[in-house]
């Protein structure tokens, strides 16, 4: 019984919050004809005057019956909200469809339907809606844009009532709202000579696949609906029962994507940032390699490897690249700067093994960190490092060619231990630099011998990434 008294005491209370919200959203108009019909009612008592005393009544019942049926039908009206699309890239424009239906069975009067966004997506949205019927429907959009990567909150909605004389006007805000994910911008970028090998596997090894094929000869036993074409006769007799080759596709062709996100290694803020720059390269190279068939993982100075589940955080075969890809960006979406000092922790992640094409975007390095990523290149794949100055990002520009503040000596560290080391000057197309770093790559394996050969998406064979 308890319960219960307090169940009715707290529906009381909430009926009387709801009648002051109705009274409080009240006109201009609505209060003076109140005002008017009290006024004249006073005057009818002491003069008497019973006609007046009727017209005070109805001038001041007016506004109140408004506001009783319109505190009424505001919990009536509906609204949803859908995103097309609800990842966009940087500087790109997404809508949104707002939609609002009238489920009482009477009519509403004018209608303001209001959203709430951040005010980086741009201004705040307002829509005038005439009359909707009962059961009637009514949909707007807008568009939002945004140059800053993030997550942002969209609505609640509101939508602000109003009765046919004006007399009232009530704000409901909803609960529901959606979220926007803005990822980085991704450059497509042009298929070059990259090398990625399947973990475990050299050039004997594909050599040995193109010769014996794709397919598995451990035989398992027969399944109804296999070909009997693939029967393996001599297992067949060996355990007594009708035994097949199993068909088994080799491991794909592995890249993982260093994002150095220390604080200390980059400087400035902001769209044009160096930053900024080098989560957009390593969004666009993560994407890159997937079209392509790449088994795709990003890691980052803090050790933390994305997707985080599969065969050692890798986006295997068994997983859609459509998945890891929209796991990934939405991981960059929301990336920030890191409070370490240094790249340890990725490199006892890729000291486990054979990690393939190694892509790193690295921000200032000093003479200890240089020695740690010189020491991640592994001997199995080939290694790309994109140097960005972040000194040289924030100064103004200047006709100076050539690295400076010790940049040169970090970069020829990198490239006596194997890896590709590219410099990033400030404002760089990413592409440039790909073609860039594909060209100082054929002309170290012309000089040494090798070729920047790539084991395809399937990891074998030599082809194009």
């Amino acid at each position: 019984m308890a319960d219960a008294g307090t169940a009715r005491a707290e529906a009381d209370r909430g009926d009387r919050s709801g009648v002051r919200t109705a009274l409080a959203g009240l006109t201009t108009r609505g209060r003076s004809f109140l005002a008017a019909g009290v006024a004249a009612a006073l005057c009818a008592y002491v003069l008497g005057q019973s006609d007046l005393l009727r017209v005070g009544l109805l001038l001041a019942a007016l506004p109140l019956l408004c506001a009783a049926v319109l505190h009424r039908t505001r919990h009536r009206v509906a609204g949803s909200r859908r995103l097309s699309p609800a990842r966009v890239p940087a500087g790109s424009e997404a809508r949104v469809h707002l939609r609002t239906e009238n489920v009482s069975r009477l009519p509403t009067g004018l209608l303001m339907l209001q959203d709430r966004v951040p005010y980086v997506l741009g201004p705040r949205p307002r829509f005038v809606l005439d009359r909707v019927e009962p059961g009637g429907r009514r949909e707007v959009s807008y568009r939002v844009r945004s140059d800053l990567r993030g997550r942002y909150p969209l609505g609640p909605l509101q939508l602000r009532l109003t009765d046919p004389f004006g007399m009232c006007e009530l704000t409901r805000s909803f609960s529901a709202f959606d979220t926007l994910t803005v990822v980085p911008r991704v450059t497509p970028l042009p298929p070059v000579r990259l090398s990625g090998e399947a973990k475990g596997y050299g050039d004997g090894r594909q050599r040995s696949l193109a010769l014996a094929g794709e397919d598995d000869v451990i035989p398992r036993g027969y399944r109804h609906g296999d070909d009997l074409r693939r029967v393996h006769w001599r297992s067949t007799a060996r355990y007594g029962e009708l035994m097949v080759r199993r068909e088994e596709q080799p491991q794909r062709a592995r890249c993982t994507v260093l994002l150095d996100t220390r604080y200390i290694a980059f400087r400035g803020a902001g769209p044009e940032s160096a930053f900024e720059w080098a989560v957009s390269g390593a969004a666009s190279v993560l994407v890159h390699m997937l079209e392509r068939g790449f088994s795709v993982r990003l890691l980052t100075d803090t050790g933390t490897s994305v997707p985080g589940e599969g065969s050692e955080g890798f986006a295997g075969a068994s997983q859609g690249s459509a998945d890891a890809a929209g796991l990934m960006m939405d991981t960059l979406a929301v990336i920030d700067h890191s409070d370490g000092a240094g790249l340890s922790r990725a490199y006892d992640t890729l000291r486990g093994g054979n990690e393939g094409l190694l892509v790193a975007f690295l921000g200032d390095l000093d003479e200890e960190q240089a020695a740690v990523v010189a020491k991640m290149r592994q001997r199995g794949g080939a290694a790309v490092a994109f140097v960005l100055d972040s000194d040289a990002w924030v100064r103004e520009r200047t006709d100076v060619p050539g690295p400076v503040h010790g940049t040169g000596e970090r970069l020829r560290m990198l490239r006596e231990s194997g890896w590709t080391a590219v410099e990033v000057p400030r404002g760089a197309s990413l592409e440039e630099v790909w073609r860039r770093a594909d060209r100082e790559r054929t002309g170290l394996g012309a000089a040494s011998g090798t070729g920047f050969g790539t084991a395809g998406a399937a990891g074998h064979g030599e082809g194009r990434s």
